[in-house]
Parts: C-alpha cells; sequence; structure tokens
C-alpha cells in the first residue's frame, strides 16, 4: 500500500491566528476578556458558566473532536484511501491544522472565497469540488499558482461551455501552470456533473485539447443520487460508473502526461464514505495507479441528528472496525421566560443554531447551583429568531435563568454562525476556535 502524503498549513499563520484580540464582535464571550488575545484567554482555564460566558453558546467538546480526528484517520489509513476533508463545514483553519496533522491529504473548498481563506494560512493542497467558470476567480487563480510553485490545486468540470469559460479567462491571463481539472460525472434529476459516461467522455476529450487545463481525473457526488438509507445499492452503481470513467478515460490515453503522478477520482460525503472507499480501493485494472480522495467533513464534529443517523459507524452497513464517531458540538440557552406551564423561552434561535435539518434536541438541564438533570422527553416546536420554543413533557421542568444543552443537527449550518467558539473539558475552557464564513 502506497504511502498517502499529508498536506501542509503554515503554522506561523495559525499562531498569528491566536494573537487575535477578543472585542464585542464575537458573541457568548465574557466582557472581561475584552482586549485579551485568543490564546491567552484559551490558556487562563476559564469555566463555562462561572466566568462570564452568557447564552447563548455554541460550543465544541475537546475529547470528542481528538477521538473523531484519529478514528478517522486510523480508519483512512487501514482501506489506503486519502482524506481531504470539506472545509467549508468548520472554515476554521485551527481545525484544518488539526485535520492536517492527522494525516489529511488536503482540504477541500466549495467555492473561490473559501479558497482565498485557506492560501491566508497556506494550505498547501486544496480541491475545489464545484465549477470554477468566474473570470475574476480565474484571474486570481491564475496568480496565485505563480506566486506559489509549490501550490498544488484542482477543481470539477461537467461541461463543455463550462471549459470553454476556463479556456478564455485563462487565455486573458495565463498561468505559467495548467489548471487541474476532474471531469464531474452526475445522474439525471442530481446536483452538478456530467450526465452519462459519454457526455463525461466528450468533457475529457474537450478538456485534453486545452492548453490551459489539464486532466487528473474523475469526481463526483454519491449523495447526490439517492434520497436516503434506503437507497444504498444505488450509489454502488453510481460508484461503479465513476470506476468506469476513470477506466475509459485511461483507455483514451488522457493521463499519459501524468508519469508518475496517481490520478484522482473523488467523491465522498459523511453518510456513505464506506461504500466511497470499497468503491475506489478495489483493485484497478493493471497499470492504473489511482488514488481515491474522501472529502468527509462532517466527521470531525459529528450530531445529534442527520449524521447520527447516517453515518457509517451509526448504521449497519459494510463498515467493520473503528469505534463510532462522537457528538463534538452542543449549544447551550438560558430559559428566559416561562410564560405558562408546559412551555419554557429560551435565549437561542435561528441566529444561533441550526435548523436545516431537525430542530435542536434537549438533553439536559443545569441550575444555577451547578446541579444537572437529564431532559429526554421535551422538545423543541419552533425557532425564531432569537428564540427557542421548549415544550416541557412528562414532568419534565425548567426555572428560569436555567441553562439547558441541545443536541445539534447539521454542523455546515451551525459554525458559520459563530466566529468565535469555546473547545471545552468538562466546563473549563481549553481553547478557541476562529471561524471565517
Amino acid at each position: 500500500m502506497k504511502t498517502i502524503e499529508s498536506g501542509t498549513i503554515h503554522r506561523d499563520a495559525i499562531e498569528n491566528l491566536r494573537a487575535e484580540r477578543i472585542d464585542w464582535r464575537f458573541k457568548g464571550v465574557p466582557s472581561a476578556l475584552f482586549g485579551t488575545r485568543i490564546a491567552d484567554a484559551a490558556a487562563a482555564g476559564l469555566d463555562l458558566f462561572a466566568d462570564g460566558f452568557v447564552a447563548p453558546l455554541v460550543v465544541l467538546d475537546e475529547d470528542s473532536l481528538d477521538h473523531n480526528l484519529r478514528t478517522m484517520a486510523s480508519w483512512c489509513a487501514r482501506h489506503g484511501i486519502a482524506l481531504a476533508p470539506h472545509g467549508k463545514t468548520t472554515m476554521a483553519p485551527q481545525l484544518f491544522a488539526r485535520q492536517l496533522d492527522h494525516g489529511a491529504w488536503g482540504i477541500t473548498a466549495a467555492n473561490i472565497s473559501q479558497l482565498r481563506v485557506y492560501r491566508a494560512f497556506g494550505v498547501g493542497r486544496v480541491m475545489l469540488a464545484n465549477q470554477l467558470v468566474d473570470t475574476a476567480a480565474l484571474h486570481w487563480l491564475a496568480a496565485e499558482l505563480d506566486r506559489d510553485p509549490a501550490f498544488s490545486f484542482s477543481c470539477f468540470v461537467d461541461s463543455l461551455a463550462g471549459v470553454a469559460r476556463m479556456n478564455e479567462a485563462l487565455s486573458a491571463r495565463p498561468s505559467a501552470r495548467p489548471v487541474d481539472v476532474l471531469v464531474e460525472l452526475g445522474r439525471a434529476g442530481g446536483r452538478s456533473g456530467a450526465r452519462g459516461l459519454e457526455a463525461a467522455l466528450e468533457l475529457a476529450d474537450a478538456v485534453k485539447q486545452s492548453p490551459r487545463l489539464r486532466l487528473v481525473g474523475a469526481a463526483g457526488y454519491e449523495a447526490a443520487v439517492v434520497r436516503g438509507l434506503d437507497e444504498l445499492p444505488i450509489i454502488d452503481s453510481y460508484l461503479g460508473d465513476l470506476r468506469q470513467l476513470v477506466v475509459r478515460m485511461a483507455e483514451r490515453g488522457h493521463f499519459r502526461h501524468l508519469g508518475k503522478e496517481r490520478i484522482l477520482v473523488t467523491a465522498g460525503g459523511s453518510s456513505y464514505f464506506d461504500q466511497v472507499a470499497a468503491a475506489f480501493t478495489e483493485a484497478w485494472p493493471a497499470g492504473l495507479d489511482v488514488l481515491g480522495v474522501l472529502r468527509s467533513g462532517c466527521y470531525l464534529t459529528h450530531d445529534d441528528g442527520v449524521y447520527r443517523r447516517s453515518s457509517p459507524f451509526s448504521r449497519a452497513h459494510r463498515l467493520e472496525g473503528g469505534e463510532p464517531f462522537r457528538v463534538a458540538l452542543h449549544a447551550w440557552g438560558q430559559v428566559s421566560s416561562h410564560p405558562e406551564p408546559g412551555l419554557a423561552l429560551l435565549t437561542m434561535g435561528r441566529r444561533d443554531v441550526p435548523f436545516d435539518q431537525d430542530l435542536p434536541e434537549p438533553q439536559l438541564r443545569r441550575s444555577p447551583d451547578g446541579s444537572t438533570v437529564p431532559l429526554s422527553a421535551s422538545r423543541v416546536t419552533q425557532l425564531n429568531d432569537q428564540h427557542a420554543f421548549l415544550a416541557l413533557n412528562d414532568g419534565e421542568r425548567v426555572e428560569v435563568g436555567d441553562w439547558v444543552r441541545f443536541g445539534l443537527s447539521h454542523p455546515c449550518t451551525t459554525f458559520d454562525k459563530w466566529p468565535l467558539i469555546p473547545v471545552i473539558k468538562g466546563t473549563r475552557v481549553v481553547d478557541l476556535v476562529r471561524t471565517f464564513f
């Protein structure tokens, strides 16, 4: 099994980030920290409930983060597959650095603005899992490729029109290096991607003729072709088509220019990465040196909703080995009103927590004296901009001033609401993570 080289990031840029001073821009933090460097605040050992933090808060659990990092890294290493976690989940360079420290091959981006954040922190290998057809963006990319010869970049193409736009933009501002691209394969009714093998092969032929583009592999997104866990065989069929695309492009001689570089094939969100890994690590025809790349991102925090239901470590489907991921992401709200029996209002709303997949799940009540009681029957029935409606069931109760911990569903729409997130062990803050959305 070949060694998979880890990606890079500028460590001095991460340290400079931690030198930023905390102020009014960062909600939830104690006012006593205003003017304090992030690094110094993280080292102060503050208590989440005794040292002035205010609700609502979203927090990360350090032990669970560490577990998830180690679990995914170990699983990928055992299966011989590379990991380029999707950075859009967290947009947190501190967390990118930890993922790279655990062997990540690179970091995935979704758009040019995210890519610019990555480059500000020196992420050395980026896969943009999208089409890049904007002229200004391509001109910036060409300049960045020339500025840093060590910068490794690739993006997707899925149409002849897209290839033509890239050629036009890059001809107006050429780089000394061509832009690496992967042909994206989709399916009817799905998301982006060429519709069918023949269309994808026609696209590969067009890329081959371009002096501004370099074909390096094939790409897809398996979750876009199914509606749920009852359609898992459709994913296997789709991944089989993606393999066939790589083989047929190779048969046409489209990868000869790569020399000793490995052909890339990539897919994999956080729900079906087991099937992706199985498809990409199956033996390839003789002479094809292919590197499978997973783009899973939400494994880092897991959740109490969509990924609790769909993660391969949480359900029965082919996956063997590896402990389940642990939930590392929670919200805390405070009871501000108890206007009628059975109803409490908390200081936590749509501007603070995700609601696109499931509403937050009440889990724990914490009284002002520090005592805690599980909440298992009560439910959030509605979120306003700044309020959560908590329906109290089966005799469960809360009082005005109590804190309530909530499980969240879908990390990708949580991090964007918090520019600075405490990382905790127990109730002690051990770090503060800066995000850039």
